[in-house]
């Protein structure tokens, strides 16, 4: 493993915690545009149909690996524009 890999690790975690955050923040906001008023519903919400947590989770899960790749490359651009290498 080259020292970039190993000085990116780190760099990794918390942008992996970041796009988590921006992640559920980014999910709440569609959740509210697609009209509804509630939180999004657990897979085990007994009043909630298998449509609403089926799409909940489809949107959520989108979502969240569009703004985790978004902040995953955007982090190794920057790595490689400090060190002159690619983290990957």
């Amino acid at each position: 493993m080259n020292s970039a890999k190993i000085a990116y690790k780190p760099v990794g975690l918390a942008l992996g915690a970041v796009s988590g955050m921006l992640a559920g923040a980014a999910f709440k906001q569609t959740w509210k545009m697609l009209g509804h008023d509630e939180d999004a519903p657990d897979a085990t919400d007994e009043d909630r149909t298998w449509k609403e947590v089926l799409t909940a989770a489809t949107v959520q899960g989108a979502i969240f690996a569009a703004v985790k790749a978004g902040v995953d490359r955007a982090g190794a651009t920057a790595t490689r524009r400090l060190t002159g290498t690619w983290p990957g």
